[in-house]
């Protein structure tokens, strides 16, 4: 009854829902509902919003929703992709709290019921985090990552753990000595890139409504490029790596992965902001927006002044169907209002060339990460594990390349010296070249693809990685990305666009990407995960 109405006043609140009064919406909407049966509903490429909306509604419940994806893991994952380390086992009790929550009209969080995909280097108190080493096949923290406590306070709840790239050493697939082969769901003989691969191929696949990633040089925004996904890396400041497992912390970011830009945003609300347990989150002290789905115009886009940066398209190993997306997606931006220039003047080799653009300190970041589990630490010392055999073959040179690197000294006062981020001289005049040339053309953003070339064959994941952008610019200058899908090619490849802006300038990225995600809607889910 009333089925009119209550489609109104979904659609009314569709981006604000979660800013309105709650005990109103939901008396409202429970009343307006209370003769329908809940039953489980599609959710393929659903999002955030869309779940929301129809628990409100009542059409379904948060236990039905979360069914639905644990059948869907149970269906899909073993025998396909193998994105999925750990399902949560209290995932049901928690949807069911939630559902209570709805019936008796109390205040829902922003992320209420939203199921989330969690990378295997995030701290979960309740599952364990491998960081993809057998060597910590059993370590159960003493506490949640800052963003999975963010997560579970906002109502989101941790569906399960995903396969990563062993300690995250490798951009170019995703294959873990605890847990194995991750493929990407579009070509299963294909790599989703690393290290994130199991967020991203988990999500492509809905076996959970969105996820999050670590990105230290490529991993959120290449998996997210080789699956359709839309993935930021922050300004580095912004958001807290406290409890995530490092590979280099004056590098490391972590974030959202998610089918859409809008819940990117909705997430990253969540999760961006100061940490007293993180020190370089000091810097970003109350640069935080209030509210990042507020950038979310279609018409975002006018006006707006992009340059692109040459040697990052054009170059002998770019594969040209990528470049044509490329330059399509070009002429796209300039349909939607912006105004393109076609070359910053910006020398990108002679920023990559300076001093101390990268700094060895894994092993004494992992140091300070396993201090923090304290007696229940499974090891000490992240290179204890040449001594046991707990690593995969592939891991072995980069674990060995650190035995010249102390543990327990600073890298600042370690010999070759390498600077935190804020005091890198090379790095922050990276950041300062990029930013002035951008002032001299009155440039908002730069542009280019995220990697050059389609996912890697499975089997030839090291010959053929080749085109990786994202290690470029963002690691270095501490500048924010985001990568949004700007087509398919060879018919079902994923490739991605990736916009770059200055410093806490993160609600830009996600109005330009908002804006040609609505116009081009070049998502779509794939082949081989259909509603049960």
């Amino acid at each position: 009854m009333y089925g009119w109405m209550r489609d109104k006043v979904i659609q009314e609140n569709r981006l604000t829902l979660i800013r309105k009064p709650w005990p109103v919406i939901l008396s409202l909407v429970i009343s307006l509902s209370c003769d329908q049966a809940p039953s489980p509903i599609n959710v393929v490429d659903i999002n955030i919003a869309q779940i929301q909306e129809n628990i409100l509604s009542g059409r379904t419940t948060c236990r039905m929703i979360v069914q639905s994806y644990l059948d869907r893991i149970e269906a899909y994952d073993d025998s396909t992709i193998n994105a999925i380390t750990v399902t949560n086992p209290v995932a049901l009790d928690k949807a069911d709290a939630i559902d209570l929550l709805v019936q008796q009209g109390e205040q829902l969080g922003p992320l209420f019921c939203a199921p989330l995909l969690i990378k295997d280097n995030f701290d979960t108190e309740d599952l364990p985090t491998t960081a993809g080493s057998i060597a910590l096949l059993n370590n159960y923290p003493p506490d949640d990552a800052f963003m999975v406590q963010k997560i579970r306070e906002a109502g989101g709840i941790v569906l399960a753990k995903t396969n990563m790239a062993e300690w995250a050493f490798s951009a170019r697939q995703t294959v873990s000595s605890s847990y194995d082969t991750t493929a990407n769901a579009y070509a299963l003989d294909r790599v989703p890139a690393g290290s994130s691969g199991g967020t991203a191929s988990g999500v492509a696949a809905s076996l959970g409504v969105a996820g999050l990633g670590s990105d230290t040089g490529n991993s959120i925004r290449g998996p997210s490029s080789h699956l359709a996904l839309v993935g930021i890396r922050s300004t580095i400041g912004l958001t807290s790596r406290d409890g995530v497992v490092p590979l280099s912390f004056d590098r490391d970011i972590a974030g959202p992965m998610a089918n859409s830009v809008e819940d990117a945003a909705r997430i990253f609300n969540v999760v961006a902001g100061y940490d007293p347990a993180d020190p370089y989150t000091e810097a970003g002290r109350g640069r935080k927006e209030s509210d990042y789905t507020n950038f979310l115009r279609t018409d975002g886009l006018d006006g707006a002044r992009i340059a692109i940066i040459p040697n990052m398209v054009y170059t002998e190993d770019a594969d040209t169907a990528v470049v044509r997306l490329f330059e399509q997606a070009v002429s796209d931006l300039e349909a939607l209002g912006a105004q393109i220039l076609d070359s910053l003047d910006f020398d990108l080799q002679k920023q990559l060339d300076r001093e101390n653009m990268s700094c060895r300190r894994f092993r004494y970041d992992m140091y300070q990460y396993l201090s923090s589990l304290g007696d229940a630490a499974p090891i000490k010392d992240v290179l204890e594990v040449l001594e046991s055999g707990q690593y995969s073959s592939y891991a072995e040179n980069s674990l060995r390349s650190y035995q010249n690197r102390s543990m327990d000294i600073h890298p600042a006062q370690d010999e070759p010296t390498c600077p935190d981020y804020l005091d890198n001289q090379g790095r922050q005049a990276y950041l300062a070249s990029l930013v002035s040339a951008m002032d001299a053309d009155h440039i908002d953003a730069v542009i280019y693809p995220t990697w050059r070339n389609p996912p890697a064959h499975i089997d030839r994941g090291d010959e053929e990685y080749k085109g990786d952008n994202s290690q470029l610019v963002a690691p270095a200058t501490g500048m924010p990305a985001i990568t949004v899908p700007m087509g398919f090619t060879y018919g079902t490849l994923p490739a991605g666009l990736q916009l770059v802006a200055r410093p806490y300038q993160e609600g830009l990225l996600f109005q330009y990407a908002y804006a040609y995600e609505q116009q081009t809607k070049h998502r779509r889910p794939p082949e081989g995960f259909p509603p049960l």
